[in-house]
Order: C-alpha cells, then sequence, then structure tokens
C-alpha cells in the first residue's frame, strides 16, 4: 500500500470519525441522559434526584391536559395534510411556462425564511380584538358580523394558529416540490405529450411518481412540525385560553420551567421522540404497499423483464 493510498485511507476514516464523535456528543449521549432523567423527580436546580420508576409515565398517561395539548397537535397537522395537493398544483404551475415565475417562486418562499417570533408577533396584531387588520377586512367586504374573538375562543383558535403555521411553512414544501418537479426528465413528459397524455394524467402519472421521495420527506416533516408546533402559540396565545390552544411541546417546557418538573418533562420529550419515530415507520410502510423492492426490480431486468 503506497503512501498515497494510506493519506487517502486516513482522511476518509477523520472524515467519517468526526460526524460519528458529534452525533455521539449532541444527539446519542442527550437521548440517553434524558431517557434516564424521565425515571427521576429532578427539578431542574437540585445537585441529587430520586429514582421514581415509572411513576412520571404513569401521571403522563393520566393528565388530560396533556392529552389535549396533543389532540391540538393534531389539527395543525390536519390542516397542513390537506394543503399538500394544493402545494403540488402551485408548484406544477410555478414550473410551468408562468410569466415572472421567479418573482412568484421569491414570494412564495419569503414567509419561511422570515423569524417564526416576527411572524407570530405580526399576527397578533392582524388577528387583535382591538383594531385588528382582519376585522378591518371583514368590515370593509361588508362581513363585520363574522368577527370573532379570534385567538380567545377555544374552539378557532387553533384553526387560526394553524392558518399561521400554514402561511409560514407552505413556500418551504412548495419550493421542495419545485425542485422535486424539474429533476423529472423532460424527455419523459415530451414523450408523454406526444402519445396524447393530458396535464393531469402527466402529472397523476408520472410527476406524483417521480417526487415520491420528495413527498414521502414532506409528509415526515408534516408529522414533525405539527408535534413540535412551539412558537407561534407560545407568542400569540401563551397557550390559552387555559390549556385550549396548547401544544405537546408547549406544555413540556412549562412542565419543566414554569412547574420545575423537569423528570416529568423529559419523560414527554422520550414520548414524543418514540411517537415520530413509530409514526415515521407506519408511514412509510403504508406509503410503499404494493411498491416492488428494489432488488426485486433488479431481479426482473436480469430475466429479461419476464
Amino acid at each position: 500500500m503506497n503512501s498515497l493510498t494510506k493519506k487517502r485511507n486516513r482522511f476518509i476514516i477523520l472524515s467519517l470519525l468526526v460526524p460519528v464523535v458529534l452525533l455521539i456528543a449532541f444527539v446519542v449521549f442527550p437521548a440517553v441522559d434524558l431517557f434516564r432523567m424521565s425515571f427521576t423527580n429532578w427539578d431542574g436546580y437540585s445537585a441529587n434526584s430520586n429514582f421514581i420508576g415509572i411513576e412520571n409515565y404513569i401521571s403522563m398517561f393520566k393528565n388530560k391536559d396533556l392529552w389535549l395539548s396533543l389532540r391540538n397537535n393534531g389539527i395543525y397537522f390536519a390542516v397542513h395534510l390537506l394543503m399538500i395537493p394544493v402545494e403540488m398544483a402551485i408548484a406544477v404551475i410555478l414550473t410551468s411556462k408562468l410569466r415572472a415565475a421567479k418573482a412568484y417562486k421569491t414570494i412564495v418562499f419569503l414567509p419561511y425564511i422570515i423569524n417564526g417570533v416576527a411572524i407570530a408577533y405580526a399576527f397578533s396584531y392582524f388577528f387583535s380584538p382591538v383594531n385588528g387588520a382582519f376585522d378591518s377586512i371583514l368590515e370593509v367586504l361588508h362581513l363585520g358580523g363574522l368577527s370573532q374573538n379570534w385567538l380567545s375562543d377555544p374552539k378557532i383558535v387553533n384553526f387560526v394558529l394553524a392558518f399561521v403555521s400554514l402561511w409560514k411553512f407552505s413556500g418551504y414544501h412548495i419550493v421542495l416540490f419545485i425542485a422535486a418537479l424539474q429533476s423529472v426528465p423532460k424527455d419523459i413528459v415530451e414523450a408523454a405529450n406526444v402519445d396524447g397524455a393530458n396535464a393531469f394524467q402527466i402529472f397523476r402519472y408520472i410527476q406524483v411518481p417521480s417526487i415520491s421521495l420528495v413527498l414521502d420527506f414532506i409528509l415526515f416533516d408534516n408529522i414533525r412540525g405539527a408535534l413540535q408546533v412551539f412558537d407561534i402559540p407560545f407568542v400569540m396565545t401563551q397557550g390559552g385560553p387555559g390549556y385550549a390552544s396548547s401544544t405537546f411541546t408547549l406544555y413540556t417546557i412549562k412542565t419543566a420551567f414554569t412547574f420545575n418538573n423537569f423528570g416529568l418533562a423529559s419523560t414527554m420529550a422520550v414520548a414524543i421522540m418514540i411517537l415520530i419515530v413509530i409514526i415515521y415507520v407506519v408511514q412509510n410502510r403504508v406509503l410503499h404497499i404494493g411498491k416492488p423492492k428494489p432488488e426485486k426490480v433488479l431481479r426482473i431486468r436480469r430475466k429479461g423483464g419476464k
């Protein structure tokens, strides 16, 4: 083995070693320590903590306010999920020969790069019951009778907050769809056009299958984001009225820093991590039902398509 090969191997080993060390230090070790703390009653500032077994897990499952918060997370998930087909349609339009398409792409993506806290504050004033811009718009449209206490009515507050979240993150999903659609080979689309396929058929049978990996990622990102939403409800409503607009992450942080129960908060954090992994595995299996495995496709091709 010559010196050049040795240097190359050493470089590869060092290149792999650094991310592995960082992964262990900042992901694996904190996760293990979090799991350990979930079995204690640590208050966040005492030098010692007591082992209490699974009491935190029992308390978590019996906590009705926590289940209410998780239900609120479900509203964010449902609203974003319903918008995914719309985001795909917008992406298709923006990848077509549309005049000023670049300007539209910039406008669509702009909310995502704005700080989430700034967006939450802006929409707090927008939906304010005192001289709020949204109520003023309704008055101009002679729809003043529809005015509500948008951020204090338990029946509608989560839908308002989900709309704000949608306004911020939809542009990110649209840009991902645009990038995926632009990677679809143009000759396949042109061949479909020659064969008489219309726009919907091209979208259904060519574009959607070609961007399935990006669609998988966006669906998972939707689940992860819905379960971890924090800044928008924290700034706009503080989880109120009561726990009507609280979310799982917001309730977890309040448990740790307001009620000084880091043990129970660690239990909630462990639960949300496990829930995300379970949902991802289930989603992955459901979305790929009926799809042939790569090794099966290779065997078919080697046999000449038989």
